[in-house]
């Protein structure tokens, strides 16, 4: 199997993709028509990426089969057009949670002390404790999260340890997940905001998420409260956080922004960074050894058992919904042959399998295939496969609900 690693990747990672009998080919600076190219001529099965974009040319490229984003989330790659040549798109969920919730609380750190400002003052020559012994302090704050999946979930302890109490809105939170974790339940983003001293953002970029955080928000929250947002750029309306900023005094955090450079080096020359209560990071969140370690094994994983079993783990582009309306289901003697005349038959009456699989008991003398069709058969089929071959034991038609 072909592997072409077009970002940073750990040796470890390499290391065990070769041990796997991969044959690896690692350029780390690919990108835009590079990529393609390089594709082009390697030829590879399975991507690898950390921040690359992956466009529809890209896929176009190659025979590529199987494209990993070493990393949580995987708005960077052309997901659709992945989808329809067939290539699984997976990624790394959850294994950079705790070096993001490190730099969240690293930044809500920076803001309440003034960290930074303190730092450039001191390399200036300035000595000026009088104005930077202003501080809030975090005890008895509150901390708001929009979003309690794995990296919101790993805030709550930390803040717990800061003695912060914790309001929480998610889509998936429960009133029972909710007292399970030790969190107020809130019913809107904007609840939160009105609630929280101090609100921090975990959610992923998808289309409902994308500007979820705007005028609205901002104007719910609390002057002077402190904004995190160590999630996608894309999820806050930039403008309207700098409008906050200015008339409610608000400081924010960001390891993300709306207009990032695509490449690990280059200008950054977005206004927001000018703002003299921002701070802001280099969308470095999931950057600790640890996690870039555990993201390099969790690849290995996901390509050792593409590689041996042909399932991809944590497969992002699979359908939740197909346009199956009904389910044939043949109980079968496991012989050659037996799910061909099935098939061949539907094939007769344009009929399109949705999903299949085939179960076979212990011994390996029957079977129970379960398929998935976008219309149903006639009787006449049916009844002439109950009865034109001895090794069907049984089938029946279900209709999906």
């Amino acid at each position: 199997m072909k592997i072409l690693i077009a970002d940073k990747f750990e040796q470890s990672g390499r290391d065990g993709l070769q041990a796997l009998g991969c044959e690896i080919s690692f350029q780390p600076d690919l990108k835009d028509e590079a990529l393609i190219e390089a594709i082009k001529k390697e030829q590879p099965d399975v991507l690898i990426v950390r921040g690359t974009r992956v466009t529809e040319p890209m896929l176009a490229a190659g025979p590529l089969k199987l494209v990993v984003r070493a990393g949580a989330g995987y708005n960077t790659i052309d997901v659709a057009a992945a989808s329809g040549r067939g290539i699984y798109v997976a990624n790394c969920p959850g294994k950079n949670s705790i070096a993001v919730a490190e730099l969240a609380f690293a930044l809500i750190l920076a803001l309440d002390r003034r960290v930074a400002d303190n730092v450039i003052a001191l390399r200036a020559g300035e000595w000026n404790k009088k104005e930077f012994s202003k501080a809030r302090g975090l005890f008895g704050r509150t901390l708001g999260l929009v979003g309690v999946g794995k990296i919101g979930q790993e805030m709550i302890p930390r803040a717990r340890a800061f003695g912060m109490p914790v309001v929480a809105w998610s889509r998936s939170l429960t009133p029972e997940k909710a007292e399970q974790l030790g969190v107020e339940r809130k019913e809107t983003p904007v609840d939160v905001a009105r609630a929280a001293d101090i609100v921090s953002v975990h959610v992923a970029l998808k289309p409902d998420t994308r500007m979820l955080i705007g005028t609205e928000f901002f104007a719910a929250m609390k002057k002077g409260s402190y904004f995190i947002n160590t999630s996608r750029g894309e999820t806050v309306d930039q403008a309207a956080l700098v409008a906050a900023i200015h008339a409610r005094d608000i400081r924010a955090g960001l390891d993300v922004f709306g207009n990032e450079p695509t490449s690990a080096v280059g200008d950054f020359e977005d206004p927001i960074a000018n703002e003299t209560r921002v701070y802001g990071t280099h969308h470095i969140g999931a950057s600790t050894d640890q996690a870039q370690e555990a993201i390099a094994a969790e690849t290995v994983r996901i390509v050792k058992s593409f590689k041996e079993t042909g399932h991809v783990p944590n497969v992002v582009n699979l359908a939740q919904h197909t346009p199956a309306t009904h389910r044939l289901v043949v109980r079968h003697r496991d012989r050659p042959g037996v799910l061909a005349q099935v098939l061949d038959a539907i094939k007769a009456e344009q009929i399109n399998v949705q999903e299949m699989e085939n179960i076979v008991f212990e011994g390996a003398e029957a079977a129970v295939a379960r398929i998935n069709l976008d219309k149903a058969p006639s009787g006449s089929t049916l009844d002439r496969l109950r009865d034109g071959n001895q090794d069907v034991i049984e089938l029946n038609l279900l209709t999906l609900q």
